[in-house]
């Protein structure tokens, strides 16, 4: 029985890493990933620094559209403030940003020109609208191939007050922390949707800024907290064309149907 509840890290041979030095390192334009910075920062007891544009982005969404699509377009990428932190002294580097234009904000694209993280562990997190974890994680492996990518850490800007539940089981169960947790089971098959699993995720998705697709099929699975649900869903890229995607949906007991992530 005890298995069930040993962690990941311990599961998978995973060298524990809780020893190691860490360093929480973000960019966060309006608060909100620095939120999160400073959740991981508070239970791994880690160093943290905040990566500081030289002029700052005015945390206005159109205008930081129109100044990053401009910064992408030329390869002019924005200048940032000197570390104070010693990259060398640091064998893990928790690396946090927004997720802008599907991938780490700009300010990140030149602090990662500007360090060295050869043979370091980065673990990226990020906060974002829709997602983006994935593919901002396979930049970072493109960006730094002579250091370790490790699984990251995705929470929407909207859920960002449960970021505090979701990262004590993310940092213990990649061995970052102590402590021991029982694995989540995994989804069942996939199937066609019945109305009602429609009119959940539309409620999950429906006030969602942009549209998020038509769900096909879902698996689901049930937690201590309630019951998730992966769909899969027709939509169309940013390219328009017809596309699928993955969306999470979590429902917690007595609470309302809220959506993750989208994987696309």
């Amino acid at each position: 029985m005890r298995k069930l509840f040993l962690s990941l890290a311990m599961i998978t041979g995973i060298a524990t890493s809780w020893a190691q030095q860490k360093l929480v390192l973000y960019y966060s334009e309006n608060g909100t990933t620095k939120t999160v910075a400073e959740e991981i920062q508070k239970q791994l007891g880690a160093d943290i620094e905040a990566v500081e544009a030289v002029e700052p982005y005015t945390g206005d969404f159109q205008a930081t559209i129109q100044r990053g699509n401009k910064e992408r377009a030329n390869g002019q990428w924005p200048a940032i403030k000197p570390l104070k932190k010693d990259m060398s002294k640091y064998d893990v580097i928790f690396l946090g940003y927004p997720i802008w234009f599907g991938t780490y904000a700009n300010p990140i694209v030149t602090l990662l020109n500007g360090q060295d993280f050869a043979g370091k562990t980065i673990v990226p997190f990020c906060t974002f609208g829709s997602g983006g974890l994935n593919t901002s994680s396979a930049d970072l492996k493109k960006a730094l191939p002579k250091a370790k990518i490790a699984q990251g850490y995705g929470v929407r800007t909207a859920r960002v007050a449960k970021a505090a539940k979701e990262l004590d089981r993310f940092l213990t169960e990649n061995g970052y922390k102590k402590g021991a947790v029982k694995a989540l089971p995994a989804y069942t098959a996939q199937k066609p949707v019945t109305d009602a699993e429609k009119a959940l995720f539309d409620a999950a998705c429906s006030s969602y800024q942009f549209p998020l697709g038509t769900p096909q099929t879902v698996g689901k699975r049930e937690t201590p907290d309630g019951t998730d649900y992966k769909f899969s869903v027709k939509t169309r890229g940013q390219n328009g064309e017809e596309a699928t995607a993955t969306i999470y949906v979590t429902v917690e007991k007595g609470g309302k149907p809220e959506f993750t992530e989208v994987v696309r």
